[in-house]
């Protein structure tokens, strides 16, 4: 995921809700501040000296709190407004000190936590502060003349009255507008951080979604493989074990006979292997969900003496020591050879047909050759030689298609076996196996 820089993240301004709650917020404060302000006139204790008259009091006091209305519409702006309305109203000697200070910690909190650019904030908010500490000093500078000889004559601490009287001025204004600062650049960060957070699981949601679509053209494209398999392959049988009736039928009755059963049994085969699949696509509940294996090399056999049923001279031959290959290799190996014997039944016109099984050091390899003609199986795009790409690579292994130089067609697979794949057979248990046209492998 690519992001801008982190600091040029733009905070969203806030929702109606909030404008709404900033309103009633600001109408409170400066209710609170109009009692306060009342509350100081009557106890007299005007500490910045002598005040102005009531209707300016009244102002200054509405000045400086009312603005809070707006805080987070225009962060920034409130902030200058609020500041600039607090020192005049020191500089005035206005009574009410207690909510104004609040309402300038509030206005300097939300320029930092809502400020639409937080360089800018930023900036603001140290020049405010800035500004606060140089005034706290010309006020320091202009009343010190003015404190009356016996203002200190209780004092008994060490430190000198005066100057523990900035002091604790100093401290006060620091800890609060440290403060405002301090929460004000917490807010802005937290809200970053959650906006990241909702970015990153939008984008999370986003790649699960496309993970899950790719999930389900896999299963889609695997569901399609497995059914060409099937349905080619039989049909296939079916259509050359017809054809082969057709013209045996008025003179050899008992082949016509094999032939009609073994269409029968092609057929059941057929809708057995499409019921699995439909099966697998009702309880399927993920695209990990694998249909149960429709066989593997122990059924090879029965590929070539289907075509043998269908009028081809068949072999099998399996060679080296046999391993009990991963369940999904023997499959896989099983339906490269379905798919090659269907070819040669429906294109070749062939009359030889020889299948091979090798297992080697590190691999098992089946090879299927006919003596068929190689035009009509050139076409690369095919879903059967699609199909074979598939499962082979599936499996790290490689295929070769193609026609061969002495005529005819050849499809070898090789599949390369992990070095616990299986256990070997002792020696002597497996025997080369040929199977030609008088008998089964």
């Amino acid at each position: 995921m690519t992001e801008a820089p982190r600091e040029e993240w733009r905070r969203p301004g806030p929702t109606a809700e909030q404008r709404r709650n900033d309103l009633w917020i600001g109408l409170a404060v400066t209710g609170l501040a109009l009692v306060s302000l009342t509350l100081a006139r009557s106890t007299g204790a005007f500490l910045l000296g002598p005040p102005p008259s009531g209707l300016e009091q009244l102002f200054w006091t509405v000045a400086v709190t009312l603005p809070l209305m707006w805080r987070r519409r225009w962060p920034v702006a409130i902030l200058l407004v609020v500041a600039v309305v607090f020192i005049a109203a020191q500089a005035r000697s206005a009574p009410e000190t207690q909510f104004s200070a609040w309402a300038l910690f509030c206005a300097l909190y939300t320029a930092g936590a809502w400020g639409r650019n937080h360089q800018l904030a930023r900036r603001l908010r140290l020049g405010v502060i800035a500004t606060m500490f140089a005034w706290l000093g010309v006020y320091y500078a202009v009343m010190i003349d003015h404190i009356p000889p016996d203002a200190f004559d209780e004092a008994v601490g060490p430190v000198p009255p005066v100057l523990a009287a900035i002091v604790t001025g100093v401290l006060v204004n620091l800890l609060t507008l440290g403060f405002a600062y301090f929460f004000g650049e917490t807010a802005w960060v937290s809200a970053r951080r959650e906006h990241e957070l909702r970015t990153q699981a939008e984008d999370l949601r986003r790649s699960q979604a496309e993970a899950r679509e790719r999930a389900v053209l896999g299963e889609r494209v695997r569901i399609a493989r497995e059914l060409h398999d099937v349905v080619a392959h039989h049909v296939s049988v079916m259509g050359v074990q017809a054809s082969a009736c057709r013209r045996v039928f008025d003179r050899d009755q008992d082949k016509a006979r094999a032939a009609l059963a073994a269409i029968e049994q092609s057929a059941r085969t057929a809708v057995d292997e499409l019921r699995r699949m439909l099966g697998v696509l009702r309880t399927s509940t993920g695209a990990d969900a694998a249909p149960p294996a429709a066989g593997g090399v122990e059924r090879i056999g029965e590929l070539v003496e289907r075509a043998r049923v269908a009028g081809l001279t068949a072999t099998l031959g399996v060679y080296g020591d046999a391993v009990a290959l991963p369940e999904s290799v023997s499959q896989a190996a099983y339906r490269v050879t379905q798919e090659a014997v269907t070819n040669t039944l429906k294109h070749a016109g062939a009359d030889l047909l020889d299948v091979r099984v090798r297992y080697l050091a590190r691999e098992v390899e089946v090879d299927v050759t006919d003596d068929g003609r190689a035009g009509g199986r050139t076409n690369t795009q095919g879903l059967g030689l699609i199909g074979m790409r598939e499962r082979v690579t599936a499996h790290d292994g490689d295929l070769e298609a193609g026609p061969r130089a002495g005529g005819g067609w050849r499809v070898r697979a090789r599949f390369p076996l992990a070095s616990a794949a299986g256990t070997r057979h002792q020696p002597g248990d497996e025997r080369l196996l040929v199977a030609d046209g008088e008998g089964r492998a």
